[in-house]
């Protein structure tokens, strides 16, 4: 196994049900979140943690995610011509942003089988699995931290959050006790989606994971659950009875774009964190909020 961990899993093969009628014609993956689609921020967060391999897991009706990030020449040819030589740099550098791969998935037969299907790619070595509907602020250093924390452990780190019992059910669920440091839990247990009464914790999965190649002979011996798909829970549940996997802790910097109340939301905070937008956009929902009586 090498030391270092430097590829990088997103599995993006899902249908995106919940946008519908948007994403009929388009992949989930590619609904904008102010200027950029959602794929690109967690390819960019990977890239910040020192990820330059990334293989994207992809289905039918996916092409305009390998479009993305490949060379468009009439476009910089344009841009270009017409002297936007910022826009041009932007294009061209979503080529160079790391060595991306693609593999279909063939069958959409759950989360646990999207991720064994990156072995042949993966090999022996320590890789992260990051989904796309979960998408970090810049600043979030999650990523990077589960990374470190992969190198002291040399186990497999999941990320959580604490939420709500009415929530809880929604996520799979961690049964863990403390370490010494403040932000890792070492896992006993994981639940899928437990009734509020029954989950061992208020810890829920979150879309970040960094795994030992162990996981691939987990995932293979995984009977497949409820539609015949193959939960990357259940795996991470046989991994863990052989060794240890511990948990990151997190609290802030999240958004789960497969919800439209957080989409929106990643939208609005996003767009104020930037400074050709936050200022002018702020002032726009002060005096939004103050016509509409909201405060």
């Amino acid at each position: 196994m090498s030391s270092g961990v430097r590829k990088a899993v997103i599995p993006a093969a899902g249908l995106g049900t919940r946008f519908l009628p948007a994403t009929k014609a388009q992949p989930k993956e590619m609904l904008p979140v102010v200027d950029r689609p959602a794929i690109q921020y967690v390819v960019e967060e990977a890239v910040r943690a020192g990820i330059d391999d990334i293989l994207i897991i992809t289905g039918r009706g996916k092409r305009s995610l390998e479009d993305h990030f490949d060379r468009s020449i009439e476009l910089e040819v344009s841009l270009e011509a017409s002297g936007k030589h910022e826009l041009l740099a932007e294009v061209r550098g979503l080529a160079d942003l790391a060595d991306i791969h693609y593999v279909r998935q063939g069958e959409a037969l759950g989360l646990g089988h999207a991720v064994s299907v990156a072995h042949k790619h993966v090999g022996d070595d320590p890789f992260v699995v990051m989904l796309g509907d979960d998408i970090m602020d810049e600043h979030s250093t999650v990523l990077a931290d589960m990374i470190t924390a992969y190198e002291r452990t040399r186990s497999s780190v999941i990320a959580f959050k604490s939420f709500p019992p009415e929530e809880i059910s929604s996520y799979g669920c961690a049964d863990a006790e403390p370490t010494d440091e403040e932000s890792l839990v070492r896992l006993r247990g994981i639940v899928e989606k437990p009734k509020a009464e029954d989950a061992p914790s208020d810890l829920a999965v979150m879309g970040r994971y960094v795994f030992t190649p162990a996981i691939f002979d987990a995932i293979d011996r995984t009977k497949p659950g409820v539609g015949g798909e193959i939960q990357l829970t259940d795996a991470i549940a046989i991994l863990l009875a052989e060794q240890p996997v511990y948990g990151f802790v997190f609290d802030e910097g999240r958004f789960d774009i497969g919800k439209k109340l957080d989409y929106l939301r990643a939208t609005v905070e996003l767009a104020l964190d930037r400074e050709d937008l936050g200022p002018e956009f702020a002032a726009y929902l002060t005096d939004m909020v103050r016509r509409r009586g909201l405060a």
